[in-house]
């Protein structure tokens, strides 16, 4: 019998889409590259959110939001990666 082959057509995702995302939405816009990541910013946001009210969310707020940015970019290399692996083999 013939073998059958199957193509699959999955989209990488966009560096730079993450990135804007990121930056304008924090953590729900890490729910791009990776949910998890995106649920655990976005709880770490939150309760940054209210240690604002103790000064010290202020200084917490850009730390945290450049995590979340460099996050994101991990999380949508490993993704590609993972995608083009999956196809070449």
């Amino acid at each position: 019998m013939a073998e059958t082959r199957i193509n699959v057509n999955l989209p990488m995702k966009s560096r730079g889409a993450s990135v804007l995302l990121t930056i304008f939405f924090g953590g729900l816009g890490l729910l791009y590259a990776t949910t998890k990541g995106g649920i655990i910013m976005t709880i770490v946001e939150v309760i940054n959110l209210f240690l604002c009210f103790l000064v010290i969310g202020f200084f917490l707020l850009p730390i945290i939001h450049i995590i979340t940015i460099v996050w994101g970019l991990k999380a949508v290399d490993s993704y590609n990666k993972e995608l083009i692996a999956s196809v070449n083999s």
